[in-house]
């Protein structure tokens, strides 16, 4: 199956025609000459452009998705493959509506008439794994219904085989895939992609996201009906906004788009590092802007399909870099990545450094219009490579979010400057959590507990007693075992010596008692020396023991 569907990506990439979009004069000469039967293929009648995004269309969710992350990327791309990219954020290609209203009434178990006041089978919007459709509770209430694509699943499974396959061959095949952990990453993209199926946890996720933010004026999140929600089927409350790949639109309709760039960097960060709570999935479809108050605009999320957490160890280890990465400390960031683990322990500090110098200096203090995050995490990535600094899977998902920021704040304020914004919101947040406030806070946050047990702890410290000296005693007693064990040893050692000792004397003897056939010694002297030393023998072989 894994070759099957390996080779329908080559067939329809090879329809397309994708060669088209390569840059000719980059094309190494053999890849050229490897190419070059596609010729014979005649060309679509779309454009380079409009082709990849049918390619990813036609390859399903798995492509989609990478898609959706490339249309963040207008740095990397001509303005037309942006755009067309942008297309798969919403614009997929529905199934239709009567099935989608056949599936709902099977997972809901009551016709649509029962369950809604109205109900529209042209989906409002189409993605890669799920699409919308509007309608009404019989309460009034405007609601959108989201609906997994039937099937789905099966291609889905295909396309993570087929990865998981890649990433054993990379491991197989290429020195330096093992640092990169090809597997686990793939491991850590299957359980993501496959939570994205099941809309119970999309619901709940949208919950957790929606009370983290709900009074903030900051960031709203849609209610969800959990009443109708079911694993492939999620009724939440219908929002209006304008999308947020919609830039002209906001700017003709005057929208403080400063503002809108410092707010977005704000809640990235806030729920990274204040809530360990942040939507991995922010890609333009999935954000959208209330410009009601034009001073003031507010984000809007959608689709809590994908959400990332980190470790405390991680948070903290992420935290430190950031901000001595703020202040251009390059030491401090190779000392962090050393300590953390990410590269290994023997690692030159010093050289270290001037490589993370050397790569960061040029960039910092510049407007995000000139930065391109992808191409300063590709150029860490090959100058780190002889310090064997291994990929952190962990963090792999924070990563592509920071990739969808800084796609969409180059798109909404270009100005935007980034070191600016998040140096003091990552101080501030280093001095609540590591100072006295911080402390007291931990303190407060803990006290409640510690009060409980009060009350328990004479017992506790009297279980710690006993145990300190059952502890103490079973010590002893293992001591007196080993001094045992030892002495026994020793003894075994002794007797062994004896009754190889013996062994070898009754060999003597019986040897004695041949001595008067040579005529060394009389008959009578080798009988009196063979018995004696038959007796030591017999002494040191079976008494002495």
């Amino acid at each position: 199956m894994g070759r099957l569907r390996f080779l329908r990506i080559i067939l329809v990439a090879c329809k397309y025609r994708l060669d088209r979009l390569l840059p000719k004069k980059h094309v190494p000469f053999w890849a050229r000459v490897l190419l070059a039967p596609l010729k014979l293929i005649p060309k679509p009648e779309t454009d380079p452009a409009a082709a990849i995004r049918l390619t990813f269309e036609e390859l399903g969710p798995v492509f989609v998705k990478f898609g959706q992350i490339l249309s963040t990327r207008r740095d990397l791309f001509e303005g037309d493959v942006a755009d067309e990219l942008q297309k798969l954020q919403d614009q997929v290609p529905p199934f239709p509506g009567d099935q989608a209203r056949a599936l709902i009434e099977a997972s809901l178990e009551a016709p649509i008439d029962e369950l809604f006041d109205d109900f529209d089978e042209v989906p409002l919007a189409s993605a890669s794994v799920a699409q919308v459709h509007t309608g009404k509770l019989k309460n009034g209430d405007e609601i959108v219904v989201k609906i997994i694509r039937p099937g789905i699943d099966k291609v889905i499974r295909q396309d993570i085989e087929l990865m998981y396959r890649l990433a054993r061959l990379l491991l197989a095949f290429w020195g330096d895939a093992k640092r990169l952990h090809p597997v686990q990453i793939v491991k850590d993209y299957e359980r993501t992609i496959i939570d994205e199926l099941n809309l119970q946890l999309e619901a709940a996720n949208t919950k957790k996201l929606r009370e983290n933010w709900l009074d903030s004026g900051k960031l709203y999140v849609p209610k969800v009906y959990f009443d109708y929600s079911r694993e492939n089927v999620m009724v939440s409350e219908r929002i209006y906004g304008v999308s947020s790949a919609k830039i002209e639109e906001l700017r003709a309709s005057g929208v403080n788009m400063q503002k809108l760039a410092h707010l977005g960097v704000e809640i990235f960060f806030t729920q990274v590092f204040e809530d360990n709570f942040f939507h991995a999935d922010m890609h333009p479809g999935n954000v959208f802007i209330d410009p009601s108050d034009l001073e003031n605009p507010t984000y809007i999320g959608l689709d809590c399909a994908i959400i990332g957490s980190l470790t405390e160890d991680d948070k903290s280890y992420l935290a430190r870099n950031l901000l001595a990465f703020f202040h251009q400390d390059y030491y401090e960031v190779a000392r962090l990545h050393v300590e953390s683990g990410w590269v290994p322990m023997d690692t030159d500090i010093g050289e270290f450094e001037s490589v993370i110098r050397s790569v960061c200096e040029p960039i910092f203090q510049k407007p995000i219009s000139e930065i391109s995050f992808g191409r300063v995490l590709m150029s860490l990535f090959q100058t780190a490579r002889r310090f064997d600094m291994e990929v952190q899977p962990q963090l792999v998902l924070l990563q592509k979010t920071l990739l969808n920021i800084e796609g969409m704040g180059r798109q909404i304020y270009p100005e935007l400057d980034l070191w600016q914004t998040a140096a003091p919101y990552m101080e501030n947040w280093m001095r609540d959590r590591m100072g006295f406030a911080g402390f007291i806070r931990q303190f407060g946050k803990n006290a409640p507990q510690l009060v409980a047990q009060l009350p328990e702890l004479p017992k506790l410290a009297m279980g710690a007693l006993t145990e300190i000296h059952k502890l103490g005693e079973h010590n002893r007693q293992q001591t007196r075992l080993l001094g045992e064990l030892n002495r026994t040893l020793i003894a075994q050692t002794k007797n062994q010596r004896y009754s190889r000792l013996g062994g070898y004397v009754l060999i003597a003897a019986l040897l004695g008692t041949l001595l008067p056939l040579s005529g060394i010694a009389s008959q009578e002297d080798a009988l009196i020396g063979a018995s004696l030393l038959g007796s030591l023998g017999i002494y040191w072989l079976f008494i002495k023991p």
